[in-house]
């Protein structure tokens, strides 16, 4: 492939969903409502772990790294989709397009090798629960979440990199509502077939194998849970897996319909749908699948707003 340094094109513009004045502003209410709650409903999260001594567990300071995350991942893309539809300026910079594309695979990349981390910890909670405390200890956790980060960094810097090199030559409108890399390598002029099979082997590399091991993890899970006696004890285990279950079958899910589009034949309508899924929708759905499913949660939650109350008629 033949990489140059100049850019003819300067910036872009985003088409995003529709021209229709009232359709962006339903757009940009419901968008705003959903971003809001994804943000607040995240934060308590983190605040409530860091909060109560009782949720400073592996379990849980893998959930700060992954509402963190959620925060990170929808704030690359909806702050610009709400900005355009309310003031109908789409265009992006250069830099800024780049910037997003990178961002977004980045932590994308890094939120499913942190998914894989927390299933691994619950293997060890279940299979090895007389070691979890000793295995599962502060430094190792810390390493296994730094290893996340590094890990999603090292998958898609390189494609980060090729794309800054290329050179657009024109038309500059992308048919999407963020620098998604399939649209915005269609407007390359030049070859980018190299770039194209460099991005299809890294996702499926972190895709696959982080899933590979999500799975064969639960499959272990659930032999151990089936060789409890007691029916509360198996519950109880399950109990602990359930939320985090959830959310694999969700990111995963939406992830692998992403990867699995093929490049030149999937609709560009079919392409903006998935990324809603998985710039708006999942991001909103952590809080509330952690919150409601999850006892220990709830019930520090409950004391939270109770003493409030305390404080307040006092």
């Amino acid at each position: 492939m033949d990489i140059g340094n100049h850019t003819e094109v300067k910036h872009f513009i985003l088409l995003g969903f529709s021209t229709d004045l009232q359709t962006q502003l339903l757009l940009f209410l419901i968008l705003l409502i959903l971003y809001s709650i994804t943000i607040i409903g995240n934060i308590i999260i983190i605040l409530l772990i860091l909060k109560d001594f009782r949720l400073q567990t592996p379990m849980y300071f893998f959930l700060i790294n992954l509402s963190f995350l959620e925060i990170a991942f929808t704030t690359v893309t909806v702050p610009n989709m709400l900005q355009n539809l309310v003031t109908g300026n789409k265009i992006i910079s250069f830099s800024m397009c780049i910037a997003q594309c990178y961002f977004y695979f980045f932590l994308g990349s890094t939120e499913l090798l942190l998914l894989m981390v927390m299933s691994i910890d619950r293997y060890t909670a279940i299979c090895f629960p007389l070691h979890y405390a000793t295995i599962m200890n502060h430094q190792f956790c810390l390493l296994l979440s730094i290893g996340s980060w590094v890990g999603g960094f090292l998958d898609t810097i390189l494609q980060a990199i090729l794309v800054s090199q290329l050179s657009f030559c024109g038309p500059n409108i992308i048919d999407h509502f963020f620098c998604d890399i399939d649209p915005l390598l269609k407007l390359a002029c030049m070859k980018t077939e190299l770039i194209e099979l460099i991005d299809l082997v890294m996702a499926l590399l972190v895709v696959l194998s982080s899933f590979i091991l999500t799975t064969l993890s639960y499959i272990y899970i659930t032999s151990a849970i089936l060789r409890i006696q007691s029916t509360k004890g198996r519950w109880k285990a399950f109990n602990t897996c359930s939320s985090h279950i959830t959310v694999v079958m969700i990111i995963y899910g939406s992830s692998l319909f992403s990867c699995f589009q093929p490049l030149s034949n999937s609709s560009v309508n079919l392409n903006k749908i998935s990324a809603v899924l998985t710039t708006v929708i999942t991001p909103l759905l952590n809080p509330f699948i952690y919150s409601l499913r999850n006892e220990k949660v709830k019930e520090v939650f409950r004391e939270s707003i109770t003493s409030r109350k305390l404080i307040r008629q006092k």
